[in-house]
């Protein structure tokens, strides 16, 4: 089975509020299986709209990673984000 990336680009607007999202997601990405590759370190944009936090975690399938997003622990923590910052968010399966 391929693993799968989640890939965010995020510009926060409240960090405060964002920073109480960011506590809570971790544990309940790694709850999951995710592990984080990058997490808001130094980047160059190439190409599209420039959102300075990046985010990319690796999950053991495509399914786990929808799975952390639609369960109630990361949808409480994804509570903080919302009006806390402007999010992009994929899950891509990787190439095997």
């Amino acid at each position: 089975m391929a693993t799968a990336l989640w890939i965010a680009h995020v510009l926060v607007t409240d960090a405060e509020a964002y920073g109480r999202y960011a506590k809570e997601a971790g544990p309940a990405i790694a709850a999951h299986g995710g592990v984080f590759l990058a997490r808001g370190g130094k980047y160059v944009q190439l190409e599209g709209n420039d959102r300075a936090r990046n985010v990319v975690a690796r999950f053991p399938s495509l399914q786990a990673a929808v799975d952390c997003y639609h369960s109630p622990a990361y949808q409480a923590a994804l509570a903080h984000a919302k009006g806390a910052s402007q999010r992009d968010l994929v899950v891509v399966e990787e190439v095997e």
